[in-house]
């Protein structure tokens, strides 16, 4: 993976005033950590079953297992076609600098070795938090939500402080007003591959069709949204995942 370049916030302090005053219910502070890596990938002639089996029994369990920093992590699909997402929640993004992961990554196994060339369209992003918030009345564990919408965005270092201020302070909170919007992170992209997104955003859904509700439209009609987007940068990227089964946990 390769660093943003100096144009953006990536590998930032965190700070302060963008972070929410919410503190995590014990359950969510067991599994969610202050970083995560974001990798996609697409089994090539449509071999789902051993593509799946390779992630679900060797592959994820593996990171959790062998890597300190890694905490759990969730796999997804997508329903436009056999693409799928894993997001590994880690205590920072030094978990990646460790000797347990790059002796992964470098000197895999046989399997590990064999599965990269049975995959296409990678991609990898690994994200600092700098802010999240959930819904406190949700029913369901927030991490956990069957759908996860993923939103990327280049944003030149001249308009970080705009695009925080309106994303934490306006926006996150109106979406959150529906009750199946259950949480919505913000992270700044410390090192990727292929795109140079600066910003990932990540939205914990009940349902994929809660993407058009009344908040969502109520907050992008404000003016701060209408100034917002006709910055020549503002070319968001996004796309919608399905969970599959249940979090990897270290324990289990």
């Amino acid at each position: 993976m390769r660093s943003p370049a100096s144009g953006s916030l990536a590998g930032a302090a965190l700070r302060p005033d963008v972070m929410p005053d919410t503190t995590p219910n014990s359950e969510l502070a067991v599994v969610k950590g202050r970083a995560v890596l974001f990798s996609e990938m697409t089994p090539r002639g449509g071999d789902e079953d051993t593509f799946n089996d390779f992630e679900d029994s060797h592959h994820t369990p593996g990171h959790l297992h062998r890597v300190p920093g890694v905490i759990s992590a969730m796999r997804y699909r997508s329903r436009v076609g056999p693409h799928y997402l894993t997001v590994y929640e880690l205590e920072s993004p030094a978990t990646l600098k460790s000797e347990a992961y790059r002796n992964g990554m470098f000197t895999p196994d046989e399997p590990g070795h064999r599965m990269p060339q049975s995959v296409s369209g990678f991609t990898c992003y690994l994200g600092e938090e700098t802010f999240w918030r959930v819904r406190d009345d949700s029913p369901l564990m927030p991490l956990d939500a069957p759908v996860i919408w993923c939103v990327f965005l280049s944003v030149p270092l001249e308009g970080i402080d705009s695009f925080a201020r309106w994303f934490d302070g306006e926006y996150a909170p109106r979406l959150l007003e529906d009750p199946g919007w259950l949480m919505v992170r913000r992270f700044d992209t410390v090192e990727y591959d292929p795109e140079p997104y600066s910003q990932m955003m990540l939205h914990y859904l009940t349902d994929e069709a809660v993407r058009e509700c009344p908040a969502r439209a109520g907050a992008e009609t404000s003016d701060a949204f209408r100034d917002l987007a006709a910055q020549r940068w503002y070319q968001p990227h996004g796309v919608v995942y399905h969970r599959r089964r249940q979090r990897f946990l270290k324990n289990t």
